[in-house]
């Protein structure tokens, strides 16, 4: 019988790994509090309509990525539904700000989520068919702000705090404008009439993407390409006097915040929701070509395209396979340079002495885990060398509990970094093992 293993493009995430990855999701929730955000969790899967309708079904997402099923109707009284795996989370937040009718409220929405995403492509570093992601979104009616170019700047100016705080390191903010629903119309006939004569000299995927939906040339990765695409149209050459504005007015804002930048012409992201601003911060560590850590942009008519009233918007996904690939590979060059952070242990292994112990053992990690202590407990059948080895892996000291201790209310600790070996009684072994 074959071993059964993960399905292609997923993977478990084991300890000590998992321990980044809750590090990372703790301090976003951290930042992320600090400027009123608040968490939304949303279905995992949603209705098919939602994301062709919001994602846009010319997108590669929605026209190759997605994993789709038809649920059947299970009584005469119900109907079948096409369902699909989410492939990304704002549209999720979208239909739930209208279908829980956030906007009567008349305050600005401030959302954040962290969990899995879904979608059908080929694998590669950093890139699976079920990854993570930690994103928030701004949204509300007009009247509540939504619209102003500072929401744009503070959720920018977020991020940036929050990669420093996590210790990402080099770090760089791309942006742009793709202006507003009346300037794409323009941008978008000029670019297709650049495209005509030259889009045949182009690789298949560009091919397609130029009848499809030529703002992702743009954006293609196609070395063979790149000189062709960097002779398109900018599409800041196209933006009204408002759209104009509004960039600039988002720009002077990160001036006076001191978040560097830089403004990318062929950044227009993958989503046809986006408007106004787009962004990406990327990275050179550890992600090898695709260098992105997280990117998102404004979206101020996505809640009329899913049904809903006008609620402008703006907000981000940040790729956390991605982003723990980065720590890690920054902490690799650290290790090979000598500066390794000094490894995590627990405070303390506990090690009974005889099988007799292993309760009186138990009921000691019980005290010590209450007062805030990290313990780990052996069991009595080892041998005092097996319990110093397992001890050594795990913890900075090793607690050694037999009979006599057990009765005198005293315990035998050694520390392992410098060969120091005490008694301490009980009631003083939280005070010893913080020290």
């Amino acid at each position: 019988m074959a071993t059964l293993k993960a399905p292609r493009g997923t993977r478990d995430l084991l300890p000590p790994d998992t321990a980044l990855w809750n590090h990372i999701d703790s301090v976003a929730r951290s930042v992320f509090a600090r400027y009123g955000f608040g968490e939304i969790r949303t279905p995992i899967f949603e209705a098919t309509e939602l994301f062709a309708r919001g994602v846009g079904e010319e997108t590669d997402i929605v026209s190759k990525e997605m994993f789709t099923w038809e649920d059947r109707a299970r009584a005469a009284s119900e109907k079948s539904q096409s369902l699909t795996l989410r492939p990304e989370n704002t549209a999720g937040v979208v239909r739930a700000y209208i279908e829980h009718k956030l906007g009567e409220t008349g305050q600005l929405q401030k959302l954040y989520y962290i969990g899995p995403q879904f979608r059908r492509e080929r694998p590669q570093k950093g890139r699976y068919r079920q990854f993570f992601q930690i994103g928030a979104e701004v949204i509300g009616p007009s009247s509540s702000g939504s619209e102003s170019p500072v929401r744009d700047a503070e959720i920018l100016e977020m991020l940036a705090t929050f990669l420093d705080e996590l210790g990402v390191k080099d770090w760089k903010l791309m942006i742009n404008s793709v202006g507003s629903s009346t300037d794409r119309p323009r941008y978008l006939a000029a670019l297709r009439d650049a495209l005509a004569p030259i889009k045949d000299k182009m690789s298949p995927d560009n091919q397609r993407r130029a009848e499809t939906n030529p703002l992702r040339v743009l954006d293609s990765k196609e070395e063979a390409d790149q000189e062709l695409i960097n002779g398109l149209p900018k599409i800041a050459d196209y933006l009204d006097e408002s759209s104009k504005s509004h960039f600039a007015q988002v720009l002077a804002a990160l001036d006076a915040c001191g978040v560097q930048y830089t403004v990318n012409p062929r950044l227009v992201r993958g989503l046809d929701y986006y408007t106004r601003t787009t962004f990406e911060f990327v990275t050179e560590t550890g992600l090898g070509t695709q260098n992105a850590l997280l990117g998102g942009g404004r979206y101020d008519g996505l809640s009329e395209i899913i049904g809903g009233p006008k609620a402008p918007g703006i907000g981000f996904a940040i790729g956390e396979d991605r982003l723990v690939l980065t720590l890690q590979a920054q902490a690799e060059a650290e290790a090979a340079a000598g500066n390794a952070a000094p490894e995590k242990k627990m405070d303390t292994y506990i090690a009974p002495m005889g099988e007799g112990q292993n309760a009186a053992a138990l009921k000691l990690a019980r005290d010590l885990r209450r007062a805030g202590l990290a313990v780990e407990v052996g069991d009595g059948s080892f041998r005092l060398k097996k319990s110093f080895e397992a001890a050594d892996r795990v913890a900075r000291t090793i607690l050694i509990l037999g009979e006599d201790e057990v009765a005198s209310g005293t315990a035998t600790v050694k520390t392992f970094a410098t060969g120091e070996q005490v008694k301490v009684a009980f009631t003083e072994l939280p005070e010893k093992l913080r020290a």
